[in-house]
């Protein structure tokens, strides 16, 4: 009877050292982990009580609302920002919309008629746009119609923006379908494929109003670059234009 408490004690200390050992090893490995097994162990035991859809809606409802006044700040910054610098707004509860009833596309008329005038409210200097972006200023007004300088016309030159090497620049038309950008600044690193859009600093234009892409790059020159600009919005294939309505 002794001998069987012997080995039934002999038996139960194997069992607990081998029990402290596995502990032993447990906070090695815990150790090694630096806790981050526990921070799996975690992740299934919450999982069930994690948020579900209802909270995922409230939570995406509460970035929409926090970009959308961040957007409503930066639009009021804008504003303050023109307004102190004299610079023109166009307001979108103010735009026109017209239709080209007429295109002067010779090299020098580079113009388009539309069939709305003064009686609807169309100033001369107004800007219009049209699916793509910038076409051009209002030149004259009638009483039913209004005249297009387009973009592309020698008579037009504009400031504009490169946005990836944030410089302004000078957009002159040529009389073809490609206007000029000129930078006064040999250094200036553009691109083919740089975006170019109306200049915050313009007095003529609202700003960033999309116009074209660079397509190629003249570097001949010492004291300036120029480069070729394809116009996002296409004079002669636009038939639905909008007119800006800009406050000076």
């Amino acid at each position: 009877m002794l001998g069987i408490r012997r080995i039934s004690t002999n038996r139960w200390y194997k069992k607990k050292n081998w029990i402290l050992f596995a502990i032993f090893l447990f906070l090695v490995f815990v150790r090694i982990s630096k806790g981050s097994f526990y921070k799996d162990l975690y992740y299934f035991i919450s999982k069930p009580f994690w948020p579900g859809q209802f909270q995922k809606e409230i939570l995406l409802e509460s970035i929409d609302q926090e970009y959308l006044i961040k957007l409503n700040l930066l639009k009021k910054d804008n504003l303050r920002l023109r307004q102190i610098l004299s610079l023109q707004e166009s307001s979108n509860n103010e735009n026109i919309s017209a239709v080209v009833i007429s295109r002067k596309t010779g090299s020098w008329w580079r113009q388009i008629i539309l069939n709305k005038g003064s009686k609807d409210g169309v100033e001369i200097g107004n800007i219009v746009v049209g699916p793509g972006g910038l076409l051009g200023r209002v030149k004259n007004t009638s009483l039913f119609t209004s005249s297009v300088t387009l973009v592309t016309s020698p008579e037009s030159k504009l400031g504009v923006w490169v946005d990836r090497i944030q410089i302004n620049g000078l957009l002159v038309g040529l009389g073809d379908d490609y206007p000029s950008l000129i930078l006064y600044s040999k250094d200036a690193d553009i691109k083919v494929g740089d975006f170019v859009s109306s200049s915050p600093a313009s007095t003529l234009l609202p700003s960033n109003i999309p116009i074209g892409i660079v397509q190629s790059i003249d570097e001949t020159l010492k004291s300036k670059k120029t480069a070729k600009i394809s116009l996002l919005a296409k004079p002669h294939v636009i038939d639905w234009v909008q007119i800006l309505k800009v406050n000076i």
